[in-house]
């Protein structure tokens, strides 16, 4: 634990230290007003993300227990969301480049699925069958398969 909490405590120091080095060199190239009204329209623009997605999330989740299917996606996609719009509201340019990439289709379908494999991870294969529906799963078998037994390498719907 202790040696997690060091990797983040080293995490945010170089991530300030690249943010002022950041914001001295846009300030030395637009100015040093331009740079401070860059940094504030784009905590703006955060600040209304954080509502917007919010309340997709929120019509995301509704949605979902209404067709009575699991919120996973959903809860997925909302905490991408989240974590785009308080990267833009923190005042810096990587943190600001960080979150409007998470805005871009692409790259928020790769990270939700690292999300989802995360959580995965973390709860039973119940619990995430009933969060995020059917598991695919790749099924090896020591042996010769009998009746009804999955073959090696056999994708099967669990």
């Amino acid at each position: 634990m202790t040696r997690r909490v060091s990797l983040v405590g080293i995490g945010l120091l170089v991530t300030v230290a690249v943010e002022i080095v950041l914001f001295v060199l846009v300030a030395h190239w637009l100015g040093i007003g331009l740079t401070i009204l860059l940094v504030l329209a784009t905590s703006l623009l955060g600040a209304w993300l954080l509502r917007e997605s919010g309340m997709r999330a929120w019509r995301g989740l509704r949605a979902a227990g209404m067709a009575g299917r699991g919120p996973g996606p959903e809860v997925s996609q909302g905490l991408l969301g989240l974590l785009s719009g308080v990267l833009l509201v923190v005042p810096g340019f990587l943190t600001d480049l960080i979150g409007v990439a998470l805005l871009a289709p692409p790259v928020r379908r790769v990270a939700g699925r690292g999300v989802q494999h995360i959580a995965e991870r973390r709860m039973s294969s119940a619990a995430a069958g009933t969060v995020f529906g059917p598991r695919r799963v790749r099924v090896r078998s020591g042996g010769t398969p009998s009746a009804g037994e999955p073959i090696e390498g056999e994708i099967v719907d669990r």
